[in-house]
């Protein structure tokens, strides 16, 4: 196999939450470039419609489908919609999060901690199970979560993200163990500070900017697509050895 084939997603049905933007819509073109069939979830199917179009525009197979990855019953249709669609799925990146406060957890309210763990932790919990019988009766697959480096190592002010990400990781490994004999892939992909809507709250302002990358090795935000370049490599052939493994993609911040 060469390294074109190796990279190849051709055949290959991935199903994208949060991908209206960001590092989710980073990754639907990515994978549309190579070959995948992408449906793309979000709230707003406007927003999807948009980019769908836009990758079509390009030469790409995408859909957006609408849904809701905090509510059970929404995710089911999601799925089903996906498979009645295309067939099946073979690559899942659970990519929906949230991180409604900012404070130490001490001043941390109920509703802050149950919103957060619902979208960051059991919604790719219960949409990696309604999708494992559909990868193993393919023949395997593989799913990506995309955690943060606030799940290595704790962020100030990030309290209760940084724990849903350290749960998320655990998520990771646990299923990895668990579905590997049936040939599905699960991996995680931590990201440093990247320049999307997200984060704009710490990259807007100059001063905090400069105070976080001073100190990085690779001194500067990363872009989506660097994010993006590592889904695909966990997405396809290339990385059919890797499994439970938790990659850094943050300048060398966890250094």
């Amino acid at each position: 196999m060469n390294a074109n084939q190796i990279f190849s997603l051709e055949g290959k049905v991935a199903l994208i939450t949060g991908a209206s933007k960001g590092i989710g819509e980073a990754i639907a073109r990515f994978y549309a470039a190579c070959g995948a069939k992408v449906v793309i979830n979000s709230r707003k199917q406007e927003e999807l419609d948009k980019v769908a179009e836009d990758i079509r525009s390009q030469g790409g197979e995408c859909t957006g489908i609408a849904a809701n990855a905090g509510d059970i019953s929404s995710c089911k249709l999601l799925i089903q919609q996906t498979v009645d669609l295309y067939g099946g799925i073979d690559i899942l990146v659970n990519n929906a999060a949230t991180n409604p406060v900012y404070g130490p957890v001490l001043n941390a309210e109920e509703w802050a901690f149950d919103k957060i763990m619902n979208i960051n932790v059991k919604a790719p919990f219960e949409i990696s199970k309604m999708v494992h019988p559909i990868m193993k009766q393919r023949g395997g697959g593989s799913v990506i979560n995309i955690s943060s480096i606030a799940g290595i190592t704790p962020d100030p002010g990030l309290g209760l993200y940084s724990v849903s990400k350290a749960a998320l990781n655990m998520l990771t490994k646990v299923t990895a163990k668990e579905w590997g004999a049936d040939g599905i892939r699960v991996n995680s992909i931590c990201p440093g500070l990247i320049k999307t809507k997200f984060s704009e709250a710490l990259w807007q302002n100059e001063q905090i900017l400069n105070r976080f990358v001073k100190n990085l090795p690779i001194a500067r935000m990363g872009t989506v697509e660097e994010i993006a370049g590592l889904a695909l490599f966990l997405a396809s052939d290339a990385s059919g050895y890797c499994t439970g493994g938790i990659y850094t993609a943050d300048g060398g911040t966890t250094i």
